[in-house]
Formats: C-alpha cells, structure tokens, sequence
C-alpha cells in the first residue's frame, strides 16, 4: 500500500510540475505574441515612412531632372510629364461622362 501511495505522490508530483510548465510557457507565448504584435505595428510605421520619403525623393528626383541639362533627366522628365497628361486628360474624359 505504501508503493502505490508513493506512486500516487510521485504521479501528482509531476503532474504538479508540468501544469507549472504549461502556465509559465502559455506566459511566454502570450508575452511573444504581444511582442510580434508590436513588431507589426511598428514594421507598419516604418513602411509609410518609407513610402513618403520615396515619394519624397521621386519629387526632388523630378524636379531636379528639370533644372539640370542632363538628357537622361529631361526624358524621364518629359516621360513623368506626359504621364501626368494622360491621367489628367482620362480624369477629364470621366467627369465628362
């Protein structure tokens, strides 16, 4: 009788110890789950600041291709150009309709 107490023991022992396991790993997960939630966030923040600086440089891009005499600059400026007429000319076709 005394073997099966100490198995018993020995069962809620472990037992015991792998609840405590559990709990302090679901902690884990859920602090790492806040963690990744963080991260996208911030992964987010850094994306439109990305963009904007970008569209930033694009601007000064162009506008500097208009000022300089490079040809490279002056095609892609009159490519950026007939870009902007052609959807200014299809904004017009639409309000038109």
């Amino acid at each position: 009788m005394a073997e099966l107490i100490e198995i018993v023991d020995a069962l809620e022992n472990r037992m015991s110890k792998v609840l405590h396991k559990l709990e302090v790993l679901q902690q884990h997960n859920l602090s790492l789950t806040q963690e990744v939630n963080r991260l996208k966030g911030q992964q987010q923040v850094d994306k439109e600041a990305l963009e904007a600086w970008e569209e930033k440089y694009n601007s000064l891009k162009l506008a500097n291709s208009m000022l300089g005499s490079n040809t490279t600059n002056k095609t892609e400026a009159k490519l950026k150009i007939n870009t902007l007429i052609r959807e200014i000319d299809s904004c017009i076709a639409q309000l038109a309709e």
